[in-house]
C-alpha cells in the first residue's frame, strides 16, 4: 500500500468512526457543534447499547488493521488518539454500564439547553428540533425507568436537584419562536413537563432504597483512570506524585502566609488565619458575586493583553449565573462554542450561587471560600488565559485534522488552565492596588494548588475505597484549609464524577513540562511564541501533543 493509499484508508475510516461516534449521542454532538441529529435524544436502551458495543469493538478492529507505518506523523497521532478514544468508550459501556445504575447519565434538560444557548441556526429550525426533542422525552424517560436498576443514593438526590431546573429551560425553548408558539409546541411541552413529573415521582420513591455504591472499587477504577487520562501512569503514580506535590505547597503556604501575617511560620494556625483574613478584607455576597467575577473577567483579560502571554483571539465571553439543571457538582464552569461550529459564538462562564434553602451561616462559609481574591484565580482558571482562551485557539488552528477537533482531551484542557493560574501568579498580576495585593493573591493562588491536587488524593483513595466521608472532609479542610462546605461538595462531586478530578493534577504536571522544554529548545522566544505552540495542535492529550511537536 503507497502513502497516499494509506493516508486515504486512514481518512475514510476515521470519518466513518467519528460518524459513529457522533451518530451514538445526538445531545453531545449538538453541543460539539455538529447539528445533523439535533432533533434526536440518545437510545440508552439495552440493546441499543448492545448495539453500540459491538459497534465500537468493530470500530477498534477497524483502526487496528490500518497501515500506521505508510502513515504521516500528524495521521499516525491522530489514528492512536482516535483509537484510545475508541477503547475508553468500549470500556465505558461494555463494563461500566452507567445507563444502568446513573440517572444523571438520562439527562431531559441539556438536550433543549443546547439548542437555545446559541445561534447556530435560525430560530425557526431550533425551535422545531427542541420540539421534535420534547416529544421523544415521555418515551425517552419511560426508557429510563426501564433500564435503571440499583442507584447510588446521592445521583439520584442530584438527579432530582436538577429536574427542577427542566422548567427554566422550557422558558428559554419559548423564546424561540416569533410571537406566539406554534400549539404543537405547547403540547409537547406539556407532555414533556408531565413525563418530568413522572420521572421525578419515580426517583424519589427510590430515594431512600438506592444504595448502590457510588465507588468504583480498585479494579474498575484502575481501568476507568488510565483509559481517563490516556497517559502512561497509573493510579498510584499520580496518588504519590500529588501526595509529594502537596508536601511542597503546604511549606510555601506556611511561608507565604507567616510573610502576609508578619509572624513566624511556626506560629499556630498562620496558614487558616491569613486565609480569614483575607476572606474578610474581600466580601462577596449573594448580590455582589456576578459583578465581582465580571470585574475579575475584565482585569485578567487587560493582564494577559498588556503582557503578551499569548495570543489572545478575538472571543466574547459572558459571565452568567448557572443554570439550575447544571448545578450540583461544580461552583463553575466554561461553555465553550462546539470545535464544529462555524459561525463565531460567545463563550460562557457559568456560576452557581449558594442555594436559597442555605442557612446565613453556611452561605457566609461559601463566600470565604470564593472570596474577593481566590475569585480571581477562578477566572485565570476558566477563561483568562484559561479555558475560554485556549478552547478558542483550538477553534482557531489552521486545518486541523477532524479526529483533533473531535478529540478534545479534558487531561489537557484541565491542565492548561491550572497552568494558566500558575503564570498570572508567576507573571505578577495583583487582583486589586492594594500594597498587599501580591501576597493576598500568592497565598490564594498556593490554597488553588493545594485544592488540584488533594482532587487527585481524594479521587483516588475515595474510589479505591480507603477513606469515608469524614475521612475525607477532615483531610480537606486541614491539608487543603478549606471550608466545610467546600470539602463536603467536593466529596460529593469525587463520587459523582470519578476518574475527573484526577485531570487538574496531571495534566497541569504534563503541560507545565511541556512549557518548559519548548523554553529550553526555544531560550529566545517570548512567553506568547511558547504558549501559542503548545495551544497549535488543539485541545489534545499532553502524550500525543508531544509527539506532534517533536519533544
Amino acid at each position: 500500500m503507497t502513502a497516499q493509499e494509506a493516508q486515504i484508508a486512514f481518512r475514510t475510516a476515521s470519518d466513518a468512526v467519528i460518524d459513529r461516534l457522533l451518530e451514538a449521542n445526538p445531545v453531545a454532538a449538538t453541543r460539539l457543534g455538529d447539528h445533523r441529529a439535533d432533533s434526536l435524544l440518545p437510545d440508552l436502551t439495552e440493546s441499543a447499547v448492545d448495539d453500540r458495543v459491538r459497534r465500537l469493538d468493530d470500530d477498534l478492529t477497524l483502526l487496528d488493521g490500518l497501515d500506521d507505518v505508510g502513515l504521516p506523523l500528524d495521521s499516525q497521532v491522530d489514528l492512536e488518539m482516535l483509537r484510545s478514544r475508541v477503547a475508553a468508550e468500549s470500556f465505558e459501556w461494555g463494563e461500566l454500564r452507567p445507563h444502568r445504575w446513573n440517572p444523571l447519565l438520562w439527562d431531559p434538560a441539556s438536550a433543549i439547553h443546547s439548542l437555545v444557548v446559541r445561534d447556530f441556526a435560525p430560530r425557526s429550525e431550533r425551535a422545531a428540533s427542541a420540539m421534535a426533542r420534547l416529544v421523544q422525552l415521555p418515551t425517552y424517560l419511560d426508557e429510563a425507568r426501564r433500564t435503571l436498576r440499583e442507584m447510588p443514593g446521592l445521583h439520584v438526590e442530584t438527579a432530582l436537584r436538577r429536574l427542577s431546573g427542566f422548567d427554566a429551560v422550557v422558558g428559554e425553548a419559548y423564546a424561540l419562536w416569533d410571537g406566539d408558539a406554534d400549539p404543537s409546541f405547547q403540547e409537547a411541552v406539556d407532555g414533556a413537563r408531565d413525563a418530568i413529573s413522572r420521572h421525578g415521582d419515580w426517583l424519589q420513591a427510590r430515594q431512600e432504597e438506592s444504595r448502590r455504591d457510588s465507588r468504583l472499587g480498585v479494579r474498575l477504577y484502575s481501568a476507568a483512570l488510565w483509559h481517563n487520562l490516556d497517559e502512561e501512569i497509573t493510579p498510584v503514580q499520580v496518588l504519590e506524585r500529588a501526595e509529594e506535590h502537596l508536601d511542597a505547597v503546604t511549606t510555601r503556604m506556611r511561608e507565604c502566609a507567616a510573610e502576609y501575617m508578619r509572624d513566624s511560620v511556626r506560629s499556630p494556625d498562620v496558614v487558616r488565619r491569613a486565609l480569614a483574613r483575607i476572606a474578610a478584607e474581600a466580601a462577596v455576597t449573594d448580590a455582589t458575586v456576578l459583578e465581582v467575577m465580571r470585574s475579575a473577567l475584565d482585569r485578567t483579560t487587560e493582564f494577559v493583553k498588556r503582557r503578551q502571554l499569548v495570543s489572545m483571539p478575538d472571543l466574547p465571553v459572558q459571565v452568567i449565573e448557572m443554570p439550575e439543571f447544571r448545578r450540583g457538582i461544580a461552583i463553575a464552569y466554561c461553555d465553550a462554542p462546539g470545535p464544529f461550529e462555524d459561525a463565531r459564538h460567545a463563550a460562557y462562564v457559568a456560576v452557581a450561587p449558594p442555594p436559597g434553602s442555605w442557612s446565613a451561616e453556611r452561605r457566609e462559609s461559601f463566600y470565604r471560600e470564593y472570596n474577593g481574591v481566590l475569585i480571581h484565580d477562578l477566572m485565570a482558571h476558566e477563561a483568562m488565559p484559561g479555558h475560554v482562551l485556549q478552547l478558542a485557539h483550538a477553534r482557531a488552528v489552521d486545518s486541523p485534522s477532524r479526529v483533533r477537533r473531535f478529540l478534545q482531551s479534558g487531561v489537557f484542557v484541565e491542565g492548561w488552565a491550572v497552568y494558566a493560574e500558575g503564570l498570572m501568579a508567576e507573571s505578577g498580576y495583583l487582583p486589586d492596588d492594594r500594597p498587599d495585593a501580591a501576597a493576598r493573591f500568592a497565598l490564594q493562588h498556593l490554597k488553588m494548588q493545594a485544592r488540584m491536587t488533594l482532587n487527585a488524593i481524594l479521587d483516588a483513595r475515595v474510589h479505591g475505597g480507603d477513606i469515608d466521608e469524614g475521612e475525607a472532609v477532615q483531610l480537606l479542610q486541614r491539608r487543603g484549609f478549606q471550608e466545610e462546605g467546600e470539602a463536603v461538595g467536593k466529596w460529593r462531586r469525587a463520587l459523582l464524577t470519578a476518574t475527573q478530578l484526577p485531570t487538574y493534577f496531571v495534566g497541569w504536571q504534563a503541560v507545565r513540562s511541556i512549557v518548559d522544554d519548548v523554553r529550553v529548545l526555544h531560550p529566545e522566544w517570548t512567553d506568547s511564541q511558547v504558549h501559542d505552540l503548545v495551544l497549535s495542535q488543539g485541545s489534545v492529550g499532553p502524550r500525543h501533543l508531544r509527539a506532534l511537536l517533536g519533544i
